[in-house]
This record gives structure tokens, C-alpha cells and sequence, in this order.
């Protein structure tokens, strides 16, 4: 694989996986209260742990999202 293709490859990964980010943030800041009403439906868990499991998968998400495809498009972009 050509490095120009990786590194194409990489900043379409960040730009996509950034907006998802984005998005997933808007809609449960936005729409908390319907998205807490629809996994409730599933799952029984309380609005605070609820809280702290969106806050978490969205932490990990933006750390994967950082480590994963911005990290080594700015290397890419660094060495060539």
C-alpha cells in the first residue's frame, strides 16, 4: 500500500469517525432523557448509571478515535 493511500485512508477514518463522535455527543446531550427512555426499555439501570455509562463509552470511543486514526495520520503526515 502506497503511503499517500494510507495516509487518504487515515484522515477519511478521523473525519468519519470524528462526525459519529460529534453526532453521538449532540444526540445524548440533546436527547438524553429519549435515549435514557429507550435503553431503559432494555435494560434496567438508573438514570446516574445510565450517566456515567454514556460518559464512559463516549470517553473510550474519543480515545479510540485519537489513537487510532488521528495519531497516525499526524505521523504520516509528519514523516512524509
Amino acid at each position: 500500500m502506497d503511503l499517500d493511500t494510507l495516509r487518504t485512508f487515515l484522515l477519511w477514518c478521523t473525519i468519519l469517525n470524528g462526525g459519529l463522535l460529534v453526532v453521538a455527543f449532540l444526540v445524548c446531550s440533546l436527547a438524553g432523557d429519549w435515549v435514557y427512555r429507550m435503553h431503559r426499555r432494555w435494560f434496567p439501570i438508573g438514570r446516574d448509571a445510565f450517566t456515567v455509562a454514556i460518559y464512559a463509552v463516549l470517553g473510550a470511543f474519543k480515545l479510540l478515535v485519537l489513537g487510532l486514526n488521528l495519531v497516525p495520520w499526524l505521523a504520516l503526515v509528519i514523516v512524509g
